[in-house]
């Protein structure tokens, strides 16, 4: 069961990942058509330069659960390398649970309001001609964050079935 619901939230990371690359296409197709406009055609676009950060921030925040799950994320490598895989597996269940989590659903919580007080005040770009609708680059900071918060749950997950695997062969060869 462990295993399955690994998996089926593993599918999601990967779905996010997907998301991430195409909005990388559409950002770097967005800041090509942003120069040529400005440097050929002497033509600025307040809403295509907005429309860069906010592709940039949406691919930022949704790839963080693809990374999470790739294992591509930040640790210090150099000590958790060297380390046994039941190791490993006991500080990705620790920081996962104790760090992680906690904090991926404070800001995912917070972030809520935040994305509601946008879309309630109809918050849109301070600049003459920016993007209209600021609630929706707001509203995708909760959901990357519930989004790596249930990507951690896969990781722990995970490393719950290393733990378990590593205890029996440790107790099938006499070592505990």
């Amino acid at each position: 069961m462990l295993i399955k619901a690994e998996k089926a939230i593993n599918r999601f990371s990967d779905f996010l990942g997907t998301v991430s690359a195409v909005l990388f296409l559409l950002m770097l197709a967005n800041v090509f058509i942003d120069v040529v406009m400005r440097y050929v055609f002497n033509d600025v676009s307040i809403a295509m330069q907005e429309l860069e950060w906010h592709f940039f921030a949406a691919m930022f925040m949704l790839g963080v659960p693809y990374t999470l799950r790739t294992g591509g994320h930040v640790r210090v490598d150099l000590v958790y390398e060297r380390l046994s895989a039941h190791k490993q597996s006991v500080i990705d269940i620790g920081g996962g649970v104790l760090l992680l989590l906690p904090f991926c659903l404070l800001v995912g919580w917070y972030g809520i309001d935040f994305a509601h007080e946008a879309f309630a005040l109809g918050e849109m770009s301070g600049d003459p001609g920016g993007l209209p609708q600021r609630w929706i680059i707001k509203a995708v900071i909760p959901f990357a964050f519930f989004s790596t918060a249930i990507a951690g749950v896969a990781m722990i997950l995970s490393s719950i079935i290393t733990y378990r695997e590593n205890t029996l062969h440790k107790t099938d060869r006499g070592l505990l």
